[in-house]
C-alpha cells in the first residue's frame, strides 16, 4: 500500500474546536495533490443506560443543519488535562444533570473522515443518578433549550433505522449498546482502554 507522503502542512483558520488544514499528499504513482480539513479537538459522548433500559437522548439545535436532532450527551474534548471518562461524565452532568457510578467503553468513531480528524469516543454509563438540584450547570445558548427523553433501547434501535436519528455518534451509540447488551455486555471495554 503507498505511503501518502505528507509534502507540506498549511493552516488556513484556526478556532477553538477545530483548524482548517491544506496538506499537500504525494499520491500512489508520484502526483502530489492538494487536500482540505478540519483538524478536531475531539469528543466523547454518553450512552447512559437506566435501570429501565432506557437511554437518555437529547433534542439538540444544530445550526450547520438548521435542525433539531436527537443526540446523545456529548461534548467537546477541551479541558486540559482531563481525562476522556471525566469529559464523558463531566457532560452527562451539564447537559442533562445526571452521574453515573459504572462506566465503560462502549466504542469509537470517526463521523466524517473524508473531510475531518474528529474522533468521538462512546461511553456506556450505567446505574444513573440526578445531580442534586443546588449542583446542576446552568446551561446556555443552544443548551439552554436542551430536552432530555428517556427512551427504550430497542425504540431508540427503530429510531436510528428509520432515519429518525441521523447524528453520528448517536447511530454508533444506541446500535452499539444494543448490541453490546444482545451480547451480555461482553464486548464492552473498560473507560480507559487503549484504541
Amino acid at each position: 500500500m503507498s505511503t501518502y507522503d505528507v509534502r507540506s502542512h498549511t493552516e488556513r483558520l484556526r478556532n477553538r474546536v477545530f483548524s482548517v488544514v491544506t496538506d499537500a499528499i504525494e499520491m500512489p504513482g508520484g502526483e502530489v495533490v492538494d487536500r482540505d480539513y478540519l483538524v478536531h479537538v475531539g469528543a466523547v459522548g454518553v450512552v447512559a443506560l437506566d435501570a429501565e433500559g432506557r437511554v437518555a437522548l437529547v433534542r439538540q439545535y444544530r445550526p450547520a443543519v438548521r435542525q433539531v436532532l436527537w443526540e446523545l450527551p456529548a461534548g467537546l474534548i477541551d479541558v486540559p488535562g482531563e481525562s476522556l471518562v471525566d469529559a464523558a461524565a463531566r457532560e452527562l452532568a451539564e447537559e442533562v444533570d445526571l452521574v453515573a457510578a459504572r462506566w465503560d467503553l462502549l466504542a469509537e468513531v470517526h463521523p466524517t473522515p473524508g473531510c475531518s480528524n474528529e474522533r468521538i469516543r462512546l461511553f456506556l454509563a450505567r446505574e444513573i443518578a440526578e445531580v442534586p438540584p443546588d449542583q446542576r450547570h446552568e446551561r446556555t445558548h443552544e443548551e439552554a433549550e436542551l430536552e432530555l427523553h428517556w427512551i427504550a433501547l430497542d425504540e431508540a434501535v427503530a429510531m436510528a433505522l428509520s432515519g429518525e436519528i441521523t447524528n453520528a455518534a448517536c447511530l454508533v451509540g444506541v446500535l452499539g449498546a444494543a448490541a453490546a447488551r444482545d451480547r451480555d455486555w461482553k464486548t464492552l471495554r473498560p473507560p480507559t482502554a487503549a484504541t
